[in-house]
């Protein structure tokens, strides 16, 4: 099969399976025993963490590791909130459920949050943020890129809104680590999630980084593992492939920057210039470089998924972190979309394994399907393609 839905998830590398299988059988120690075993599991831990702050430029004692991007953003909204400085969260109309869910369990106990609109291209204004500043406005968490049309955010200038009012500010990085180079140092961000399976590590693992005198209150308590801010064993053979596809990430982003945006620039010349009725969604320009979201008119979208499932294609209409519920994209709707538009959505998300190769059998198989479905479509008569 072609696989183009890396937004999803990412294929393990190689040498980030290498890096864990000791873990599984020599070095199955207790990172929190002192004997060697214990210890032997605990390098292997703080091996990881450097790996993971040096891919974002940050010191190895701002890294928190969790079970993930869900975690992550969680720790940081409810860390920050639960210190009872304020009572005001803003956000974005179009953040992953990661953050929008909590907020609006938030919401129901008393919190007031503000959901910032974004244009057409899924932009947020930089404006829009000082407007909604109060007094009582704790923490402002803003996505990096966006999981389904890619476009990339102003942090940096959304940091110095937050800062210049005494404000805490989270991004959601979850799409965007290992796509596009992230210096947490020259952002300024107070704390960052990161995602290991969407950088080609194991799922079940991931990272927040939290500012050098940044503090939350934990989620979970116990052993006091992770300096008292995330209790239980660790997952020592996750930890170490999380870093070693970190260290990879780091190694290889040029290279693998550069091979995206040459597959992705293949696949939207080709898709927009010989498939009619098609829009590219997202900023033309502000994207991560692996993702293309496209609106094909007249065309159900998941219809669209199992078509080219079929023809051995493997492709998404958006975020796949709502347990395989479809359900119409907010994203598209907070960019102003109509149900049409929304229902044909496709995103195709390209990574290290793919080739030109399957580009261009993606657009053949692209170009005959949708002619297929468009024979069938309710608004066949609507359009004259």
């Amino acid at each position: 099969m072609i696989y183009l839905d890396n937004a999803a998830s990412t294929p393990v590398h190689q040498k980030v399976v290498d890096e864990m299988i000791p873990y599984f059988k020599e070095q199955y120690g207790n990172p929190s025993s002192i004997h060697k075993f214990g210890r032997t599991a605990n390098v292997a831990i703080q091996n990881a963490r450097k790996r993971i702050a040096d891919l974002i430029n940050a010191d190895s004692k701002e890294i928190l590791l969790t079970s993930g991007g869900t975690e992550s953003n969680n720790a940081a909204i409810y860390g920050i909130v639960f210190q009872d400085k304020g009572r005001h969260i803003i956000t974005s109309s179009i953040e992953h459920d990661a953050i929008l869910e909590p907020c609006k369990y938030l919401e129901r106990e008393g919190y007031r949050v503000s959901y910032l609109p974004v244009d057409r291209y899924g932009l947020v204004n930089v404006d829009d943020v000082r407007k909604e500043i109060s007094q009582d406005t704790c923490l402002i968490t803003i996505m990096f890129a966006n999981n389904e049309v890619g476009t990339i955010q102003p942090i940096k200038e959304i940091v110095g809104v937050a800062h210049d009012n005494n404000i805490v500010f989270h991004t959601d990085a979850v799409q965007a680590t290992g796509k596009v180079p992230i210096d947490v140092k020259e952002l300024g961000v107070d704390l960052l999630s990161i995602s290991s399976h969407k950088i080609n590590g194991p799922k079940g693992v991931g990272a927040l980084y939290l500012r050098k005198g940044i503090t939350i209150s934990p989620l979970i308590r116990g052993g006091g593992q992770e300096n008292g801010l995330r209790s239980g064993t660790e997952n020592v053979a996750s930890i170490a492939g999380f870093g070693m596809a970190c260290k990879l990430a780091k190694d290889y982003m040029n290279q693998n920057t550069s091979s995206f945006r040459n597959l992705t620039s293949q696949l939207i010349t080709r898709v927009l210039s010989e498939i009619p009725g098609t829009n590219l969604n997202g900023h033309i320009e502000k994207r991560i470089p692996n993702n293309t979201h496209f609106t094909f008119l007249g065309v159900n979208g998941e219809d669209l998924i199992i078509k080219l499932d079929e023809n051995k294609i493997a492709a998404s209409t958006g975020s796949a972190c709502s347990v395989r519920v479809q359900k119409a994209s907010h994203v598209l709707r907070a960019m102003g979309f109509s149900h049409e538009q929304i229902t044909g959505s496709l995103r195709l998300t390209v990574g290290t394994t793919n080739t030109e190769e399957e580009i261009d059998e993606t657009v053949e198989v692209l170009k005959k399907v949708v002619q297929e479905l468009r024979t069938v479509s309710p608004y066949k008569n609507k359009y004259n393609f």
